[in-house]
């Protein structure tokens, strides 16, 4: 491996275009290759971020053995198929959130990444965002006495359209996969796994989830109140009461964004000074496993990703959301 790992992507929507943009900001990082299924797609990503090769077909991409590493952006029910075509080729995988469809097709990916000795990390950028790194360590460190209660919610309204990925039943949508992750991750990486969960969800005509509302139980009555919707907009905060304060993540809390402190009646707002999309982070992450020759997070690790796909599958069987 040379000084600057070499990455690809495969698939290239929004995401990818953040992915890539942010990419451009990290030293040790060069955007080799991209994958779409049409070459004049792959071709003006491939010349808008600097990519050396552009291919129309994700194999091919896989193929290509000076890639590193790979971003996987495709619709949640490709991940699976993606992230072991890679693998399958010693190439590093960083694959979006939800790491797959479903607890099953998570252990198949983790199974493939040992069986081929290859670094594999969902990217669940959240988790390596500054200002959540600083909420998570106050409550490890119980700056604010014991952790009582998370609300966190994510939601917001676009015009159905079933031919569209964030509503079409055959490729993962609605609200629960693509948004209600990120309440449901806020509550595991704070609260751990629940004892209890109670969900419940509306949907729109072809079956997909328009609006989810869970609340996970712990012990001690604490709670966790979350929700995610794509017919109202929310605040998109997280909510963190504590015995001795509150801190709030403000809107848009998966994403970089200022946190409040409230004690005593007085409001303290941190600016942690982002100058990125934020995708970065996860990014200098995984270039740094990569590096070491670490096969698996020491965050973003493979129980904590089997952990958060079962309370999905969990949701999902309490609210009769099928795929």
């Amino acid at each position: 491996m040379s000084n600057k790992i070499k990455w690809g992507i495969i698939g290239l929507g929004n995401i990818a275009n953040k992915f890539a943009k942010d990419l451009l900001t990290i030293n040790d990082a060069e955007l080799y290759a991209v994958a779409s299924r049409s070459q004049n797609k792959a071709e003006a990503f491939a010349t808008e971020y600097g990519a050396k090769k552009a291919y129309a077909n994700y194999q091919d991409l896989a193929n290509d053995t000076n890639i590193d590493a790979v971003y996987i952006a495709t619709p949640h029910v490709f991940h699976k198929e993606n992230s072991i075509m890679c693998l399958k080729k010693g190439i590093a995988v960083l694959c979006e959130k939800p790491f797959a469809m479903n607890a099953n097709e998570v252990e198949d990916m983790i199974t493939s990444a040992k069986a081929n000795n290859t670094l594999l990390m969902e990217a669940l950028w959240t988790y390596f965002l500054p200002h959540y790194q600083f909420v998570l360590n106050e409550i490890k460190n119980k700056t604010y006495g014991a952790l009582l209660k998370l609300e966190a919610d994510f939601g917001f309204t676009r015009p159905f359209d079933e031919n569209k990925r964030l509503f079409g039943k055959h490729l993962g949508g609605g609200s629960l996969l693509d948004i209600g992750i990120y309440p449901i991750f806020a509550a595991l990486s704070t609260l751990g796994k629940p004892k209890q969960i109670d969900a419940k969800a509306t949907f729109f005509d072809n079956g997909v989830d328009s609006s989810c509302s869970m609340v996970f139980k712990y012990n001690n009555n604490v709670e966790a109140h979350l929700k995610s919707s794509l017919i109202e907009k929310l605040p998109t905060e997280a909510i963190f009461t504590f015995t001795d304060a509150t801190i709030k993540i403000n809107t848009m809390f998966h994403q970089p964004s200022t946190v409040t402190i409230i004690k005593n009646g007085i409001e303290e707002t941190k600016d942690f000074g982002y100058k990125t999309i934020g995708y970065n982070f996860e990014a200098i992450h995984f270039n740094t496993l990569l590096k070491q020759d670490k096969k698996e997070s020491n965050i973003m690790s493979f129980d904590f990703s089997r952990n958060l796909i079962k309370l999905l599958d969990t949701v999902r069987n309490k609210i009769d959301l099928m795929y």
